[in-house]
């Protein structure tokens, strides 16, 4: 089975750098908030080309802290992206903001044209959380734009490390980033972590202060902050085993997405193109096929032995959790329905090999279709 992921390959190219850094943080004798985590906040700054980083212990922490320490507060609305991991929206709630939905892009990233049109005809929105969404990068320009009105953003690059638009990294338009370093993502650790970037030494200050308790110096506490703190051990991982690799795995992965773009020529599949001007780093690689057509190709290949999966089946506004949270869908929510009904993602990770990625690419171009399957029941 061609798998979304295989972490025995990953474990096979990176577990002796796993093994030293294990040895390196046993022997210190300090397993939180120490040495490695400082050398990896070091490391992962300059790798972003962000002045600092600060290591937590999950993606959707950094986006909580993010809010949180931009100002965001009980009740105070947040111009979020639709398609996304629950995560996203799971911040703005654990902040207590009131998640607004703008719309979605034909390419499943946020509209930014309409989020421009929300912001400026309601300037009671003073937060605006976009998507870097598959490895894509949003138009940096454009989000510039929407800084100089006044909203503050704080950008979602869990899924977009290295990512750039027009050569400039994602994550430098707002005041804050956040970052995942969930296993599958492009920089993945052996379990949970995440980090804040900035460019200002005053909101780094408050992110360190909100990860560990709201301390301010020890046993003093000055906001009912959080126990978010980056493993000693994850950060020597990331540090030792992942940094090192991360841009040939970004090459790989890039190299894959242009062998599936020039490769599939299915009739009823679609390959939403990343956005202009952006250097994806492919994350995830998402095909769209026919409404209505999604269960049928993601069994065949399944029986042609390859895993695919759904980023997202779902929009966030219609989430069952979101019963029981106060939202708001600005424009028509059918965009966003409607890619999540068709979008399907292929295997992307950067242990494919060759025959892989063309077993895949044949499997897709196999497919019989929804148009010729009908033709054929008919």
């Amino acid at each position: 089975m061609i798998g979304m992921n295989d972490f025995r390959r990953q474990w096979e190219d990176a577990g002796e750098a796993f093994h030293g850094a294990l040895e390196r943080t046993g022997a210190s004798g300090w397993y939180i908030l120490g040495r490695e985590v400082e050398r990896f906040e070091q490391a992962l700054a300059e790798a972003w080309g962000a002045p600092f980083a600060v290591g937590v212990a999950s993606g959707l922490d950094a986006l909580e802290i993010g809010l949180r320490i931009l100002g965001c507060r009980p009740g105070d609305r947040v111009l979020v992206a639709p398609v996304s991991a629950f995560a996203t929206t799971l911040a703005v709630l654990r902040a207590g903001g009131v998640p607004v939905f703008a719309p979605c892009a034909p390419d499943g990233l946020v509209d930014l044209e309409a989020a421009a049109a929300i912001l400026e005809a309601d300037p009671a929105i003073r937060f605006f959380l976009p998507v870097h969404l598959y490895g894509h990068c949003l138009d940096m320009a454009r989000l510039d734009a929407l800084t100089a009105r006044g909203a503050s953003l704080i950008e979602d690059c869990a899924q977009s490390i290295l990512a750039r638009s027009q050569g400039r990294p994602c994550g430098t338009a707002g005041r804050v980033a956040a970052v995942s370093f969930y296993p599958t993502k492009n920089l993945g650790a052996m379990g949970d972590g995440g980090a804040i970037l900035t460019s200002d030494p005053e909101l780094a200050a408050q992110a360190r202060c909100w990860r560990d308790y709201g301390q301010q110096g020890k046993y003093h506490h000055i906001v009912p902050g959080l126990n978010s703190r980056l493993d000693e051990l994850q950060a020597a991982f990331l540090c030792e085993a992942g940094l090192p690799r991360l841009e040939s795995w970004t090459r790989r992965r890039r190299s894959i997405a242009a062998a599936y773009a020039g490769g599939i020529r299915h009739p009823e599949i679609s390959i939403p193109a990343p956005p202009p001007g952006s250097e994806s780093v492919w994350h995830l690689f998402p095909v769209l096929v026919p409404d209505g057509g999604k269960e049928s190709f993601r069994a065949h290949m399944l029986e042609c032995g390859v895993q695919t999966a759904e980023h997202y089946p779902l929009p966030m506004f219609d989430q069952p959790a979101l019963r029981f949270s106060p939202y708001e869908i600005a424009g028509d929510p059918e965009p966003a329905r409607r890619f999540c009904r068709c979008e399907v993602s292929l295997p992307i990770h950067p242990y494919l090999t060759d025959g892989e990625v063309q077993a895949v690419i044949d499997a897709c171009n196999r497919w019989p279709g929804v148009w010729r399957s009908a033709v054929g029941a008919g």
